[in-house]
């Protein structure tokens, strides 16, 4: 008959693909007994170690079958712990879903939030909030960037650390991330804790619990600003972000054409409604720069669509950032175009953006 120490012994080489520790340490399996010749164990994973599941299920079966009188396991998956101070959205609230929204909670460390947001996708919102983040960063801020696209996300590709995976410190609820490090800011994503192709499954619920994770059992450290890259859409991601943490503001971003427009006033005029202030509107792809051509510009989807929005809002109308080869160079190698070229168009415009938001928030690096 097998027990409990080999079955311990069996499960204690299983580790987080990203800190290396023990999941028996972490705490993510526990409870380990045998029933007759049936092992039996409780998976309890962070949402940001979810992606992680089918691998450790099976490793772990595999190590247990191994065991001399054990000829089934049996997992009994729990439901990973709430961040600190996290309420299910809309449980009490007259946001949606209920009736007083719960009581914002600051991020410790942090001074500032600004999110980057859009009513669609394909407009070029990731770029925008990376390339601000970098550009806040090299004015002399200390930059986090939360990338909350779950199911998309792209900001460890445009900053070239999607090969890294963070480390996890600590052990059940008092686990914490520790961000990437690159381009002078510190970043967190999804994109860091599931395969290169891998989908998120995920229902509105894990979608809440992760985005809460990432806020606060992140070690963000001291930071004067951190930006929020959204998904498109007025969804999950928005709504606990409006619920969960007070911010500075939103960013809009948009192209010039009218289906654009249409869903960024929907993303405009829902951010309102939560009472979160708009900072103001992004045009994005204003217009062509041919590579050689650099003196010509070409509007290739009309023009005047933010300036547009911004006035029907009445707020400014924060950047109109160009479409050139830099740009997408900048994307794919990992180094942001306000980086890699700064005397471009683009780069300049960027510098720009987050001189003006600077200005607007009232962001200056904090006294040591």
């Amino acid at each position: 008959m097998a027990s409990a120490d080999l079955l311990h012994q069996a499960l204690a080489p299983l580790s987080d693909a990203g800190s290396g520790r023990s999941l028996l340490e972490l705490g993510w399996i526990s409870d380990l007994r045998h029933q007759g010749r049936r092992a039996v164990f409780r998976l309890a994973l962070p949402g940001f170690a979810s992606s992680q599941r089918e691998r450790i299920a099976a490793e772990a079966r595999a190590a247990l079958l191994a065991v001399d009188g054990i000829d089934d396991v049996q997992i009994e998956l729990a439901q990973p712990a709430p961040a600190p101070s996290s309420g299910p959205i809309g449980a009490a609230g007259h946001g949606p879903g209920g009736g007083q929204l719960p009581e914002r909670q600051g991020i410790p460390g942090v001074r500032q939030v600004i999110a980057v947001s859009s009513g669609k996708g394909g407009v070029g919102k990731s770029t925008v909030a990376v390339n601000l983040a970098c550009a806040l960063a090299a004015s002399g801020l200390r930059v986090g960037l939360l990338d909350a696209d779950i199911y998309g996300p792209n900001a460890p590709t445009m900053l070239g650390v999607a090969d890294r995976t963070p480390e996890v410190r600590g052990s059940g609820n008092d686990q914490v991330l520790e961000p990437i490090e690159s381009c002078g800011i510190a970043m967190v994503s999804m994109g860091l804790l599931i395969q290169e192709n891998q989908p998120v499954v995920w229902r509105g619920p894990m979608l809440n619990g992760i985005i809460r994770q990432f806020l606060y059992q992140v070690n963000w450290g001291e930071r004067d600003v951190l930006v929020v890259d959204l998904p498109p859409g007025t969804g999950d991601a928005q709504l606990t972000l409006a619920q969960a943490v007070p911010m500075a503001g939103v960013v809009i971003v948009t192209t010039p054409q009218q289906v654009s427009l249409q869903d960024a006033r929907r993303g405009l005029a829902m951010f309102l409604q939560m009472g979160v202030p708009v900072l103001g509107v992004v045009e994005n792809m204003t217009a062509f720069i041919p590579p050689d051509l650099p003196e010509r510009r070409y509007a290739l989807f009309g023009s005047g669509g933010g300036q547009l929005l911004a006035d029907e809002a009445g707020v400014p109308l924060l950047a109109q950032l160009p479409m050139e080869m830099p740009v997408l160079e900048g994307g794919e190698t990992g180094r942001p175009v306000v980086l890699a070229a700064p005397g471009s168009a683009s780069g300049r415009a960027f510098r720009e953006l987050a001189s003006r938001l600077s200005a607007s928030c009232a962001l200056s690096p904090a006294l040591a």
